[in-house]
Order: C-alpha cells, then sequence, then structure tokens
C-alpha cells in the first residue's frame, strides 16, 4: 500500500505559481451545484468520481485539489495515495471558503 504526506498549499501561494507561470492544475472535487455557485477556476471532478477519474490527472505536474473547507480534498488524496503515488499532489490548505463573500 502506497501513502504519502498530504502537502498543503496556500491561495497565496497558487497566485504566486499563477504569477510565476508555473505549470499546475486545480482540481475541485465539490459538487456540480456547488462549483456553479462559487470556483476559482478548477477543473470540476467531484469527490464521488474523484479515484475512477484520477488516472487522467497529470503526474509531471502539481495537482493541486480543493473543496469547500478542505475536508473532501484531503479525504480523496489520502484515498488516492493508497493506490498510487501522490507526491505530485498538493490540497488547498482550509479550502475555499474564506474566499467566497458568501456566508
Amino acid at each position: 500500500m502506497l501513502k504519502t504526506e498530504i502537502k498543503q498549499v496556500t491561495y497565496k501561494q497558487i497566485c504566486e505559481w499563477q504569477s510565476a507561470n508555473v505549470d499546475f492544475l486545480l482540481v475541485d472535487v465539490r459538487e456540480q451545484y456547488e462549483h456553479e455557485d462559487f470556483n476559482i477556476g478548477g477543473q470540476l471532478i467531484p469527490f464521488g468520481d474523484f479515484i475512477s477519474k484520477s488516472g487522467e490527472l497529470p503526474t509531471d505536474i502539481p495537482v493541486v485539489v480543493y473543496c469547500q473547507k478542505g475536508i473532501r480534498s484531503t479525504i480523496v488524496i489520502q484515498r488516492l495515495s493508497q493506490r498510487q503515488d501522490c507526491s505530485n499532489f498538493y490540497n488547498l490548505e482550509q479550502g475555499i471558503q474564506h474566499l467566497s463573500n458568501k456566508p
């Protein structure tokens, strides 16, 4: 069984990567309605579909997984790490809850 420590990244770091033209992928693991309500531009792969679609994700660039509070994104990375190397995966620390103007 493969395991990896889940690396955390802050939204500020993501903005710095974007400014520096770092090649990375954002993946939103929330549901479609949540993504439509507010997102930060990530590719939508809902929580329940993530493991089955993980083979479509790149292995040669950072993949930043996010959700509302950082819980679902942590869980999917943990589950995936039991099957494959996830050394290029990052969890968005605290999710996007603090970025939205919604309560």
